[in-house]
């Protein structure tokens, strides 16, 4: 059987999708809908709660719950690499994401520092590094107008970015084309890459700089990025608030079976 305040959680989301509810919008007071005898004050409660873990609405202190104002951002997958927006014109990932989504964006949408660190553990193994070797961390705070969206840190090796625009912490992308075209033009071609992504719940330092609502997870990122001989030429973690990304793959399905065997 159905739990009631998850009825009344599928209700409200119909009603917000249809556009009844509309992006800014309150939602009835809680007691509104205790008296409309929609549940007891907990059921309703626990209703508002899963709207706001699935990045339907927000809910603040004095604010009430109110509809979120926009529609996640479509985080595409491969495409976003695409060689011809990086190298050939000056659509880097997260602009990518934004024409993707059809939404307008800004260059100094993103901003970042950089600075010379002892690599983890886990970011020399990427490297295949001594644990406390130094790499350059390249770190970004990224923004859809004053929302942040997600954070991503780069770790590359000095003697791959050594005097390059990567390691220049101005605001916004590392010149035309961003990072992937600074590794390009000192000879670091990328090739193919590799991506891990899972949910966790977020850290105190992450709900304050992303700005998250109460309970809203986050998707971390690790991305691995190589040349086509193997050589690593950037590891990178990524931080996204959950609600604010539609996660896209649009790849061809493998058959393996047609190589054969030898």
């Amino acid at each position: 059987m159905t739990p009631k305040w998850r009825t009344l959680a599928d209700e409200l989301a119909d009603r917000i999708r249809s556009g009844e509810f509309g992006p800014g919008e309150r939602l009835p007071e809680i007691r509104d809908l205790v008296e409309q005898g929609k549940g007891s004050k907990s059921t309703v409660h626990a209703a508002y709660k899963a709207l706001e873990a699935e990045g339907l609405v927000t809910s603040t202190r004095g604010h009430g719950t109110t509809v979120r104002q926009r529609a996640p951002l479509k985080r595409i997958g491969i495409e976003r690499y695409d060689k011809a927006k990086w190298r050939d014109s000056d659509e880097v990932a997260f602009i990518a994401d934004r024409v993707a989504s059809g939404r307008a964006y800004k260059r100094d949408e993103q901003t970042q520092t950089v600075s010379r660190v002892s690599a983890t553990a886990e970011v020399a193994a990427a490297h295949g590094l001594p644990e406390g070797a130094d790499v350059y961390a390249r770190a970004r705070l990224v923004k859809e107008g004053d929302q942040p969206t997600h954070t991503l840190t780069s770790y590359y090796r000095p003697e791959h970015v050594e005097g390059t625009r990567i390691v220049d912490p101005t605001p916004g992308p590392a010149g035309r084309g961003g990072g992937f075209r600074v590794l390009y033009d000192a000879g670091y071609e990328i090739d193919h890459m590799r991506e891990e992504i899972f949910a966790r719940v977020p850290t105190p330092d992450e709900v304050k700089l992303l700005k998250l609502p109460p309970g809203e997870p986050v998707v971390e990122l690790h991305r691995t990025t190589f040349t086509a001989d193997g050589t690593v030429v950037e590891y990178a973690i990524g931080v996204h608030a959950a609600s604010r990304f539609r996660w896209a793959y649009d790849f061809q399905v493998p058959d393996s079976s047609k190589g054969g065997k030898k």
